[in-house]
């Protein structure tokens, strides 16, 4: 997914068709997002509309990523240890 890209708006009930969990369930997740700026919302009479948020995701993809690649290294210096010293990964 391009961070920048434009995306759609969907209402909640559609978003929450696929899960298997009760209404209320689905508007504390969608409150939870909310509060973390990874959606907005926008609400018409009962219906709800929700807006995906890329760029929120970027320090999230951001942190991951920094954190991947240091555990990368660690486990490969693990690894290069464990060879040398005759046992196995």
């Amino acid at each position: 997914m391009s961070v920048g890209r434009q995306i759609g708006v969907t209402p909640v009930a559609e978003l929450a068709r696929p899960f298997s969990i009760s209404a209320p369930a689905i508007s504390k997740h969608m409150k939870i997002l909310e509060g973390a700026g990874l959606i907005s919302r926008r609400i018409e009479g009962r219906r709800h509309h929700c807006t995906l948020n890329p760029r929120a995701l970027e320090a999230a993809q951001d942190w991951l990523s920094y954190h991947r690649d240091f555990w990368e290294s660690r486990l490969d210096e693990l690894a290069s240890f464990l060879e040398e010293s005759g046992e196995s990964p």
